[in-house]
């Protein structure tokens, strides 16, 4: 009996071309300059992480209260969003190359600064919030740029898959990051943990420093980053119908339909037949993990060029599971639900951003950046007033299920009325 050799040798070829279909779409990464801001991302999103639980971990053992943790993080989102406007107007009119490294060089000295506090046992939550605001608001100049510098690296038919790679790695972090902290913390001490955060943002700025010069646009860097600048941007969204609806469905999904604040209550009153501190780390987990399974798997959708109506589906999805999850009696079965709300917000993220960078100019896209940084810094946390309110006053399950449909309902009126999202492709 014969073999066709040739035909064995095109089956293992026809597989690997199916797994590149649906598996994650690494084109950017052929592109050496993407690829060097790509890797510095990897560092940081678990490096930041690290901080991230420190800080309110040193906050609790100082005071023994819950309540300074708040007000810490109200520290820190003043100096993020005034910052991030601020810095998308410099990322317009500099070179965004020496922005990045200026900015991840203040991170990184913030962090050494909280790794001396800590080490010389200062115990002072004035100098912790006074380091975390500094911190943030380097932050809030670092996201612009970093984030408007992507379209100037990889071609308009490979931004969402640049997205995926980028809010994949962000998201693995959120879920590594705080599991990685917990399990130094006993071994190493606070101290530590903030000198490995520095650590990992020199290799950051190693890798920054190794992009290409990206200069502003023709006369832009004779402007001023100024007030002026920043009005400019908020008149830009305004007249470009498709951005200020991108930026509308991300407020819809996020303020209607984060139920984070919700998450303790339903631990410790839906979810009563397990352990209140198992309930309470599967429901925090479950969307970052969702996320991740999302960019893992975005071959499957990274090359659509419908990108509005992309939007307008992964909100409406979100929407939907949420709504599965406030009905959901069962732990699993609602953590399964936030997981496939997890996913539909990666494709949410993939395709909002990929309309900012491709239908803004280069000359406005640091000030796009900026918005979306003060709309992604800011929706949740009013999310957390909303669902927390609804939820004292009409129970968790409830004030869940209500939002989810909410976020459809709105969603699909928007896109209904105003048809300039749904029409959008590239």
């Amino acid at each position: 009996m014969s073999v066709d050799t040739g035909e064995q040798q095109k089956t293992p070829q026809r597989a690997r071309r199916g797994v590149r279909r649906w598996a994650m779409d690494t084109r950017p990464l052929r592109r050496p300059a993407y690829r060097r801001l790509w890797s510095s991302t990897i560092v940081t999103a678990v490096g930041s992480q690290l901080t991230a639980v420190a800080v309110p971990k040193q906050i609790y053992d100082i005071t023994g209260s819950s309540a300074w943790v708040g007000y810490a993080s109200l520290a820190g989102l003043l100096p993020l969003v005034v910052f991030a406007l601020w810095g998308g107007a410099v990322a317009d009119s500099m070179d965004r190359r020496k922005l990045l490294l200026i900015t991840n060089s203040g991170i990184a000295v913030t962090s050494v600064l909280f790794w001396v506090q800590a080490a010389t046992g200062l115990d002072s939550v004035a100098a912790l919030m006074i380091l975390l605001a500094a911190q943030q608001a380097f932050f809030g100049l670092n996201s612009p740029a970093r984030n408007a510098s992507i379209a100037r690296l990889v071609p308009a038919d490979e931004l969402a898959a640049a997205n995926a790679l980028g809010s994949t790695v962000m998201q693995t972090g959120l879920v590594a990051g705080p599991l990685l902290a917990g399990a130094l913390i006993p071994v190493i001490g606070l101290p530590e943990l903030y000198l490995l955060d520095a650590l990992a943002l020199c290799v950051t700025v190693w890798a920054v420093h190794r992009l290409p010069p990206l200069p502003p646009s023709a006369g832009a860097s004779r402007r001023r980053a100024g007030v002026r600048e920043i009005g400019a941007g908020f008149r830009y969204i305004a007249l470009h119908k498709v951005l200020l609806l991108s930026f509308l469905a991300d407020v819809i999904a996020m303020v209607l339909g984060m139920p984070r604040a919700l998450f303790p209550q339903l631990a410790t009153e839906t979810y009563t037949s397990y352990s209140e501190g198992l309930a309470l780390g599967v429901l925090f987990a479950a969307i970052p993990v969702g996320a991740v399974l999302g960019g893992l798997f975005s071959g499957t959708f990274s090359r659509a060029r419908r990108h509005g109506s992309m939007v307008i589906g992964a909100v409406v999805a979100w929407g939907l599971a949420i709504t599965g999850f406030g009905l959901s009696g069962s732990l699993w079965v609602a953590v399964a639900f936030l997981i496939a709300a997890g996913v539909a917000d990666m494709v949410s993220m993939v395709f909002r951003g990929a309309i900012l960078l491709s239908a803004a100019t280069d000359e406005m896209r640091g000030r796009m950046q900026g918005v979306f940084t003060v709309v992604v810094a800011g929706g949740p946390r009013l999310a957390d007033v909303l669902h927390g309110t609804a939820g004292s006053a009409f129970g968790a399950r409830q004030a869940v299920a209500g939002g989810g449909l909410l976020v459809v309902v709105a969603m699909l009126v928007l896109a209904l009325a105003v048809p300039a999202l749904r029409r959008y492709r590239v």
